[in-house]
């Protein structure tokens, strides 16, 4: 084999993009090879290479900045949990654990060691959306992490190639779609596979041993270039509230983003105490959330790794909805997760104001979470329906379409074969986007209900209801979410809401904020938004 030391800078960049491409087939797997909706057709899930340390060096396009950005944390905690040097050929690790994941117990997080020879080269990681993993399942209306599911601490999958038969056992038995949930586990195990053997390949192209120096290439070179990109930020402070609709009360989201000598660091003291329901962040998913928008912000073009990564600094009181604490239910964590980075933006537009920062959005994902059918044959699914993102400098808002979250609204075609739900309609909705130079992103406008004569139950967690998307720079809000019956009583955000057999849903989810005056809109650009519908 070749000695490492004498890689030239050619071909560490071409070993660093060949992984960057070698990850993108392991999320491609996941996404081809999952049975549960919301990840094979919706994109809900991560996948990245690790150094043996722990520390991403390559992250696939294909997934979500929350699933991501946690997984870049996640895999120290299995490093911590599980020594490199105990690791054999055939193990297999998973864990559910809020935590030590990616902040619920929906989401199953597994990491697989590769191995050269004896000897562990690097670890693949991957996180898939469960639809169903027991207890009262992806509902806000939880006490504690108990009653939200079943909870897998980090332990073996697999062990020298014996795969864990209980433990599958005992979630499958817990499990409203059991089989939905076993197919998913393999393809996060087939994921982790397929990725594994072009890194086999990759090393024997390359005429290498092991990662090593690649992985200190990838840290310290994203690191320098991420460096850069804040040394040349101006110093300053900045804080932005935003109020959104909570559970029991109204939440007060509150940040302060400093740049200094010390680098770039975001807090969220003045963020509302914690939740009685599911509705809690913990701080990884806060971590994630708001290193997101700064990355969005600050250096949208390099690439995502811990290099980079490392040099955003992230807090938050341990008695705050943001940062909460074991055992405290967070089914919901996104509610509130995905509405941070409007939070971050805020603060970003006062202290880089030629930044194009983004108006707030509907933000949070109005996931439609059903259950019904017969006891003897149930059905589950989660269906993602997007509101419009928010206006920006030069671009109107992205309508039905999920941001800072990036997954796919759930094809109407797939629900409608699998289930005994029905879409009476799905479209766009008139004049939901805020009014500016620059036009808020549309929501959608959908009237559901069951073909098979029984009641069905919405577990509610939405929110923009109450307190919709700002817009900015004189632009106007857009219109808040609405959630009622084709018989006219209106639904709460959220919590478990049973629908009559007889009844239609009403979803009707936010628009984006303008930004810029409305007065100073194209002439042209009016026209059109009349034309095509998208105002009265």
């Amino acid at each position: 084999m070749q000695n490492q030391a004498t890689l030239s800078p050619i071909k560490l960049q071409v070993v660093w993009t060949r992984l960057m491409s070698l990850v993108e087939e392991q999320a491609q797997t996941l996404l081809r090879t999952a049975f549960s909706s919301i990840v094979r057709e919706c994109g809900d899930l991560s996948a990245g290479v690790f150094d043996t340390s722990g520390r991403m060096l390559a992250q696939a396009v294909t997934g979500t900045p929350g699933h991501i950005n946690t997984m870049a944390r996640a895999v120290f905690s299995f490093v911590d949990a599980i020594p490199v040097d105990t690791m054999s050929p055939g193990d297999i690790y998973v864990t559910n654990d809020p935590w030590k994941g990616t902040g619920h117990l929906n989401d199953y997080l597994v990491v697989t060691p590769a191995f050269r020879g004896d000897r562990v080269v690097a670890l693949f990681a991957c996180t898939g959306h469960m639809t169903d993993v027991g207890g009262i399942g992806l509902s806000p209306e939880g006490s504690d992490i108990f009653c939200e599911g079943v909870y897998i601490p980090i332990m073996k999958l697999a062990d020298k190639g014996k795969f864990n038969e209980t433990l599958m056992t005992i979630a499958k038995a817990n499990s409203r779609v059991p089989t939905e949930l076993e197919g998913d586990i393999y393809s996060l195990i087939a994921s982790n596979e397929t990725a594994e053997r072009r890194l086999q390949e990759l090393l024997d192209e390359s005429s290498l041993d092991d990662l090593s120096e690649v992985a200190e290439h990838i840290i310290s070179t994203s690191r320098a270039a991420m460096g850069e990109r804040i040394a040349a930020l101006p110093y300053g402070k900045a804080t932005y509230r935003m109020t959104i609709d909570g559970f029991e009360a109204p939440v007060e989201l509150v940040g302060t983003l400093k740049i200094d000598d010390a680098g770039v660091s975001f807090d969220w003291t003045g963020t509302s105490g914690m939740s009685k329901n599911g509705i809690n962040v913990p701080l990884n998913y806060t971590t994630a959330m708001t290193a997101y928008a700064l990355v969005c912000s600050i250096a949208p073009d390099l690439p995502n790794n811990e290099g980079g990564l490392s040099l955003f600094h992230v807090s938050a009181p341990n008695t705050s909805i943001v940062n909460a604490e074991r055992p405290h239910p967070v089914a919901c964590r996104h509610i509130i997760g995905l509405l941070l980075p409007d939070v971050v933006f805020g603060c970003v537009q006062q202290l880089l104001p030629s930044c194009p920062t983004p108006s707030e959005g509907a933000s949070t994902q109005w996931t439609l979470t059903f259950r019904g059918g017969r006891t003897e044959d149930p059905y589950a699914i989660s269906i993602v329906t997007n509101g419009g993102s928010g206006a920006r400098p030069g671009l109107d808002g992205l309508s039905a379409t999920s941001f800072p979250s990036n997954v796919r609204g759930t094809p109407t075609e797939i629900v409608e074969s699998s289930t005994p739900l029905v879409f009476w309609k799905r479209e766009l909705r008139e004049g939901s986007g805020g009014a500016g130079q620059w036009r808020g992103g549309l929501g959608q406008d959908l009237e559901i209900s069951s073909l098979d004569g029984r009641d069905f139950t919405l577990f509610a967690a939405f929110d923009r209801i109450d307190h919709p998307a700002r817009g900015r720079s004189g632009g106007e809000a857009g219109r808040a979410g609405e959630l009622s019956l084709s018989s006219g009583p209106t639904l709460p955000g959220k919590g478990a809401l049973v629908i009559k057999a007889h009844e239609r849903l009403i979803v009707k989810t936010p628009g984006g904020g303008g930004y810029g005056k409305p007065s100073e809109r194209d002439v042209e650009a009016s026209v059109m938004d009349r034309l095509i519908g998208y105002i009265a």
